[in-house]
């Protein structure tokens, strides 16, 4: 039997849900399926990517989660433009790179940082 056989959700901590419910919805383009607030330490945002797969949520007071220690890798289609709209809407972006996976890989990315100081890459294979 196969115990696993898929990845359904990454659970983030946040420190400022506003700002990150604002990167990953409107600068990114994740669709916002669910927003849980009981109150400003008890939050929850779940968010889906276009083509669904898994869902990310973001949560405020997650305990011994450290906001800012992750990195998250998302696929992209067309890095140059990806790079140009992230940019144009006033996120920080380094330059369009290769060979993520070691040299002669030819994939190309791009590192940013989200408002909490996540490393995020945009990856085009």
């Amino acid at each position: 039997m196969q115990v696993v056989d898929k990845f359904i959700m990454l659970n983030m901590a946040v420190n400022d849900m506003a700002k990150l419910k604002e990167f990953y919805s409107d600068k990114l383009g994740l669709e916002i399926t669910n927003d849980y607030r009981q109150d400003d330490n008890n939050w929850w945002v779940t968010l889906t990517f276009p083509e669904g797969g898994v869902s990310m949520t973001l949560s405020v007071n997650q305990g011994n989660m450290k906001p800012g220690s992750n990195h998250i890798y998302f696929g992209t289609s067309d890095i140059d433009a990806a790079h140009k709209d992230l940019s144009d809407k006033g996120i920080k972006v380094g330059d369009v790179q290769t060979d993520l996976y070691g040299p002669g890989s030819g994939v190309k990315f791009v590192e940013l940082k989200d408002p909490d100081g996540n490393d995020v890459l945009l990856v085009q294979e």
